[in-house]
């Protein structure tokens, strides 16, 4: 166990296991131990993992539907000394899971708030996928209506960015079929499921070859899944030379932001292209 020492009035966001409860770190048990109470978004589940550990301490329950009714309460005991762990279900809390509003309330109040880094699904996924990672976007989860779905995928067909999501594998088979509808069957796709544990599987292949995959093998339709979809690649030869030329002058004089946003307008073509062709210059 750690000699990790816990600061009065603060609240820890505590990072907990995605799977493998060899993960959590000692500094998080040192943390779960001392604190005055473990603000949960399930309380019972968090319990396994406090009993796997011999840790004996209180626990609260904070999760979406009481998270703004129990911010000024844990506020309170913070103000008056106490130091609260914040854990979500798994991985790191916020990170689609509850707290922004607990945390943005103490920020407001100017009380400390501190991280205990730990597991993160889209980060663990994300650092095996086999794509881009110096820049990336998270999106959080997909809609689970198709519709719905389709749009937020439309919306992000010219991302340049590899683009991780939190999906449902019993919606899989739907939503690859989106993402060839919306992207392209040719798009290369990623799912990391059940990460950490037993049956982790992480495959990738164009998103055409994936929804193949996925209907001959019911059994990637359970558990927990990350999805990581390639960032929309920029055709350099698809812009005229004369944009490229302008682009590269500007580039000499500004910013990348700026010089692709000039040339954009100038030339009436979409500056998200751009600053893609303006980073490889740069490379």
């Amino acid at each position: 166990m750690s000699d990790f020492n816990i600061n009065p009035g603060t609240l820890y966001i505590v990072a907990t296991p995605i799977g493998n409860l060899g993960d959590i770190s000692a500094r998080a048990l040192a943390v779960l131990t001392q604190v005055d109470i473990i603000a949960c978004e399930d309380t019972r589940h968090t319990q396994r993992l406090l009993s796997a550990s011999a840790i004996k301490n209180k626990t609260l329950s904070m999760h979406d539907h009481n998270e703004r009714q129990r911010q000024d309460y844990i506020a309170q005991l913070l103000q008056e000394g106490k130091s609260i762990a914040l854990v979500s279900d798994a991985g790191t809390p916020l990170i689609s899971d509850p707290g922004f509003h607990l945390v943005r309330h103490c920020r407001s109040l100017n009380l400390p708030v501190s991280p205990i880094p730990g597991a993160c699904a889209a980060i663990a996924a994300l650092s095996v996928a086999g794509l881009p990672t110096d820049r990336f976007s998270f999106e959080g989860f997909l809609p689970s209506k198709s519709g719905a779905r389709q749009s937020t995928l439309l919306a992000l067909a010219n991302e340049p960015r590899t683009m991780v999501f939190y999906d449902a594998p019993r919606r899989a088979i739907d939503t690859i079929k989106d993402v060839v509808s919306t992207l392209g069957g040719d798009r290369y796709v990623v799912i990391a499921r059940e990460l950490t544990k037993t049956f982790e599987t992480i495959h990738s292949d164009t998103a055409d070859n994936l929804l193949a995959w996925l209907e001959q093998d019911p059994n990637q339709l359970k558990g927990e899944m990350v999805l990581i979809i390639e960032g929309h690649k920029v055709d350099v030869n698809a812009i005229s030379p004369d944009v490229i030329k302008t682009l590269k002058l500007l580039l000499s004089e500004m910013k990348p932001k700026k010089a692709c946003a000039i040339a954009a307008e100038i030339h009436g073509v979409k500056k998200n292209a751009l600053y893609d062709i303006a980073l490889s210059f740069k490379a």
